[in-house]
């Protein structure tokens, strides 16, 4: 069956539970529709000073980071799994793997200062909690979950997705 697609404008937030840490964006997104309650959501992610301004005060986007945003979000979306990818032309990557009460993976790829290869900071998650309501097509995501570096817990995390 051909993937089902819609344009639709959305909000995406993240919230640390435990740490001074939240960040929120409004872009639009493009759904596939795959198989009955699978989906691809990808995002146009607005540019870096929209973002890093309010999850790191101070921070300032590299050279050449584009002021219309360069990053590219790709949810892929069931009610059991979800996996989230950014890709960028800055340097820096990430691919979080969640799946309900179960520990996933969630990598990092840093480019090197010599430009020429990347360097991967790996954690896990446990996923406490993926909803999605909403039918044909979900309008609202949530994804609780916690990050870990070894036995060191780096806080718990709230990602919302709602889609208009």
């Amino acid at each position: 069956m051909p993937s089902i697609r819609h344009r639709r404008p959305v909000s995406l937030s993240l919230l640390a539970l435990d740490l001074p840490t939240s960040a929120s964006v409004e872009t639009a997104a493009t759904i596939y529709e795959n198989d009955c309650d699978r989906f691809h959501i990808l995002l146009a992610e607005p540019a870096l000073n929209a973002i890093e301004s309010s999850l790191m005060p101070g921070y300032r986007p590299p050279d050449g980071a584009n002021a219309t945003g360069d990053r590219s979000l790709w949810l892929e979306l069931s009610p059991q799994r979800a996996v989230l990818t950014m890709q960028s032309g800055t340097g820096f990557h990430y691919r979080h793997l969640w799946e309900k009460g179960v520990y996933g993976i969630s990598r990092y790829w840093l480019q090197e200062e010599s430009g020429r290869g990347y360097e991967q900071i790996r954690l896990r998650n446990f996923t406490r909690c993926l909803t999605l309501s909403g039918r044909p097509v979900p309008d609202w995501v949530r994804l609780e979950y916690e990050l870990w570096s070894q036995n060191l817990p780096l806080g718990r995390y709230v990602l919302n997705l709602e889609i208009f």
